[in-house]
């Protein structure tokens, strides 16, 4: 008999005028996986209890608003629609236990949903747009990534431009790049709330470690 794929919804936004082809890895890697990705946009109400995940994309910055602080000058225009839409799904998936990955844009709001802050602009020698390998990562071998990824240090691409300044205190940090940078965090507590700031959607069927955590977040759902 053939397995029906398990529905999981994928957030993204509409604020890019590329955004229809930039959701395509998203949806590849999570059908790979064995998943079927619903997209959800700005504007959706999507009842968490129709979907078996729960997917936050990247895109634009977060409102920095929901962190206390007054837009930087580098910090893109939010896009608040989808700003809250997401942390009310996030709010939902975190209080049945729904499995979560959030990426990039998705960690940030990750930890700003838990009670964390950002830093808006951190320059652009971090970020590297199109560079597969753009910098290592250490992975703390005792976290959930860890143990999905079954590596204590590879190589990440890399295109943001903001990143975690204090970390939520509910949350542990399972990744840092190799100049201190967080890129990646947790919920403990929870079956599977787990993030990460580089996009493991791009190279789900060739980087080991990325296929690895959509194949680990698969098995959640």
């Amino acid at each position: 008999m053939e397995r029906v794929p398990r529905r999981v919804a994928f957030t993204y936004g509409r604020e890019d005028p590329n955004w229809v082809n930039k959701v395509v890895p998203y949806m590849e890697a999570l059908q790979s996986a064995g998943l079927e990705p619903v997209l959800c946009l700005p504007g959706s109400q999507p009842d968490l209890k129709n979907y078996a995940g729960l997917v936050l994309g990247g895109g634009a910055d977060i409102c920095p608003s929901r962190y206390g602080q007054a837009p930087g000058p580098e910090t893109e225009p939010p896009e608040v629609e989808r700003d809250e839409m997401e942390w009310q799904l996030l709010s939902a998936a975190n209080a049945s236990g729904l499995p979560h990955l959030a990426i990039c844009r998705g960690l940030q709001l990750f930890n700003v949903f838990h009670g964390g802050t950002l830093q808006q602009h951190i320059g652009d020698d971090h970020r590297q747009r199109g560079v597969a390998d753009a910098h290592g990562v250490v992975v703390a071998p005792e976290s959930k990534l860890g143990r999905i990824a079954e590596l204590t240090e590879f190589t990440v691409n890399s295109r943001h431009h903001q990143a975690v300044d204090r970390v939520a205190a509910p949350l542990i940090v399972s990744a840092r790049a190799t100049d201190g940078t967080i890129e990646g965090l947790e919920l403990a507590s929870h079956p599977f709330a787990v993030a990460v700031q580089w996009h493991p959607e791009d190279r789900a069927r060739t980087h080991l470690p990325d296929q690895r955590l959509f194949n680990a977040f698969a098995r959640a759902c």
